[in-house]
Parts: structure tokens; sequence; C-alpha cells
């Protein structure tokens, strides 16, 4: 067993020795780059195994991978700065006139790919022989219908789309996990309980309310709490100091209270990059405070792609090779190109869209850490390894796959 420090200290060490070598003999973006770097570590491991079962170093290495609680890492760690430091550099008046296509893919989209994907994963699994009942099917649909905002934001540092586009990508990815994770919890109280005590939808109602526009709320008031501070000094150190303040203590308000804390992220992130600067912070502060947030996002994703690439050592490796996961991934582009293709229809009388809209869309609609960390959360029962297996999947297929392919998409269809 490593200790907390000896943990830390070893998934550092890998990124920067990965990323050194993804930067001097690969040159693959840097994300993809360690994911791909840590996957291939993780096949080369098993394949070792395989020749030579009485080698221990398979076994002390995922034992070390196993001490990493993903699902802790990312959604009660990583998940608030990413997206704090995200929504810091989104300019919230262009995002304001692509506000009703930002919600209406965030909640409608989400909505109509969960149905998809729960009622056709149901009948794929029935047709591979797995039992899994329609409610888990919907599980797996709501942990993986939301489009990743970590994976979305780090492929759109390095393709270059129209800025209303660019607009929609970022906004529906940052809001929809918000959406997300609620209709997760829902689905995920209907498998517990087997439709018996499942909640009313008075209660589903009345639960989306409280997580959702909760979760906003308290971010607006932490953040505009957080300007006010800054506003009344002019100490760069302090007023970083209050960021990191506001990230951590809202998020773990958010969670003591049952709120979003996601969606608080994503709306003090958007207060403070945009109030902030001109109104409250100085252009040194403003420098310091948006460097050094840059810096935490670039760390930060780093590390979890290079986890997710890793992740697969703790995988069964049966669920892995069968071919229901590969056609959860055409399931899920399917289910994406529809919600994408009615929800721009919905909104295309009121907005413009550019030309490729809908394939750059459904393409770029990047899955990440927080489906593979919703997967892992899921109870010890016997439907969890299919769902894991199709999750893990659909994730490094929509990175490694759909992340590379997207600029030239782009150039091929957008005018």
């Amino acid at each position: 067993m490593l200790s907390p420090f000896e943990l830390i200290s070893l998934l550092l060490v890998l990124t920067a020795a990965f990323g050194w070598m993804n930067t001097r003999l690969i040159g693959l973006p840097d994300t993809v780059g360690l994911l791909a770097m840590g996957l291939a570590a993780s096949v080369l491991l098993l394949v070792a195994d395989l020749l030579f079962p009485d080698t221990p170093l398979y076994e002390s290495l995922t034992g070390i991978i196993r001490q990493v609680d993903f699902q802790r890492t990312v959604l009660d760690g990583m998940l608030a700065f990413l997206l704090f430091a995200g929504a810091l550099h989104v300019d919230i008046s262009a995002l304001r006139d692509r506000a009703w296509v930002v919600g209406c893919m965030a909640t409608l989209g989400v909505l109509i790919s969960t149905l998809i994907v729960g009622f056709g994963f149901w009948f794929l699994a029935g047709l591979a022989g797995v039992a899994l009942p329609l409610t888990w099917a919907f599980v797996f649909g709501a942990l993986i219908s939301p489009t990743d905002p970590v994976a979305v934001l780090s492929t759109l540092k390095a393709v270059r789309v129209p800025q209303s586009l660019e607009l929609d990508m970022t906004g529906e990815s940052l809001f929809n996990d918000g959406v997300g994770i609620v209709a997760f919890t829902i689905a995920m109280a209907f498998a517990v309980g087997a439709g018996e005590e499942a909640a009313g939808l008075g209660e589903v109602v009345e639960l989306l309310l409280h997580e959702a526009a909760g979760g906003m709320l308290l971010g607006l008031a932490a953040g505009y709490a957080a300007y006010a501070a800054m506003k009344q000094i002019d100490n760069y150190p302090i007023e970083v100091l209050i960021s990191l303040a506001l990230v951590t203590g809202t998020y773990a308000v958010a969670a003591r209270l049952g709120m979003s804390g996601p969606l608080a992220m994503v709306v003090a992130g958007l207060l403070i990059g945009n109030r902030a600067p001109g109104h409250a912070i100085s252009d040194l502060t403003k420098r310091y405070l948006f460097g050094f947030w840059t810096l935490v996002d670039e760390i930060l994703n780093a590390i979890l792609f290079l986890l997710i690439g890793l992740e697969v050592l703790v995988l069964r490796s049966e669920t892995l090779l069968g071919w229901l996961p590969v056609a959860a991934v055409l399931l899920v582009l399917a289910a994406r190109f529809v919600s994408v293709a009615l929800s721009v229809s919905a909104m295309a009388r009121w907005k413009r869209f550019v030309r490729g809209t809908i394939p750059v869309l459904t393409w770029g609609g990047l899955r990440g850490g927080i489906s593979v960390a919703l997967a892992l959360s899921i109870p010890e029962v016997a439907e969890k390894s299919t769902i894991l297996a199709a999750t893990y999947t659909v994730v490094v297929f929509t990175i490694l796959v759909q992340g590379l392919s997207l600029r030239p998409l782009v150039g091929r269809t957008v005018r």
C-alpha cells in the first residue's frame, strides 16, 4: 500500500514522463497523447500477464491503480477545479446570445439521447444474451448521454471552429453535466428500487429543481460574494486564494445540501471570469488569476486523461472483448445524431446555425472521465461490469477517434 503522498507522486511522475515522451516523440495533443500512452501501457501489461502469468508486476501495478478511487477523485475533486477553470474563460455576453440553443441541447438533447440509448442498449444486451433490465439500461443512457466538458474544452483548444458553433459546444458541455447527473440519480433510484420505491413524478421534479436550480443559485451567490471580496482589495495572492476558497467551499457546500456542484462551479466561473476583470481586479491580478487557473486546468487534465488510460487495468477484460461494448459506440453515436438534429431543428427558426453544425456537434460530442466515474459509482450489482465496459469503450473511442478526427471534419463540413 502506498501512502497518499507516494500515490500522488507516482501519478505526477508518470504524467510528466508520458507527457515528455508524447511531446518529444509522438506529437499528439497533450490530453489525447496521455490517454493513448496510458492505454498502451495498460494493454502491454495485460499482454505480458497473459504471456508470463507468474510475473508479479501486473498484480503489483494493478493494486496501485486500484488505490486510486477514480470516482471520488473525479466527482469529488478534479471536477470542481476543471469546471470552474473552463467557465472562467467563456465570454458570457456571446454565450447569452446562444442561451436558448445551449439550454435546448443541454436538457432536451440529453433526455432524448438517454431514452434512445436506454431502449437501444437494453435491446442489444438481449441479443448478446446479457441479462440487463431496462432500468439499468437507462442508467447507462443517463451517464453516457451528456458530453464531457473536460474532453470537449480540451479538444477545442486544438480545433478552430466558428464562434457560434464553439459556444454551442462549450455551453452544452458545461451545463449538460448537471442535467445528466440528475437524470443518472433518478435512473439509479428506479434501478435500485426496481420500480417499487422509486420517486414519483412530483418528487422527480422537486429533485431536478433542488439540485439543478439550487446549484446555479448557490454558484451565483458564492461567486458574487467572492467578486465583492476581490473588489475591496488589490492583492493578487489573496485574490487567487479567494478564488480557490470559492471553488472548494462552494463545491463542498453543494454536496452537503444535495445541490449540483458542477452547475454551481459553472455559474461561479462565468461570474468571476466576466465580471471581475475591469470591475474588481487589476490587470496584474487578472494575469495571475487567469494564468493560475489555466495551469491548474492543464495539469489536472493531463492527470485525468492518463488515469482514464490506466483504468483499463482494473476492468474485467472478458466484458471489454465482447461485441456489446463496440455496438454501444454505434448506438451512442446514433443517439447523439438524433438528439442534435432534433435540437437544432427545433431552434433553427429562431437562431442561425453555420453549415455543418449537426455533423460537427454529433462527432464532437466527446465523453470523458465523468461518465467513467458515474459508472464506477454504481453499486456492486451484476449489471455493473456490462455498463462499465460499455462506458469505457465509448469514452476511449470518442476521445481517441472522434477527438483526433474532428479537425478534418470541421475543415470539410463547416462553412
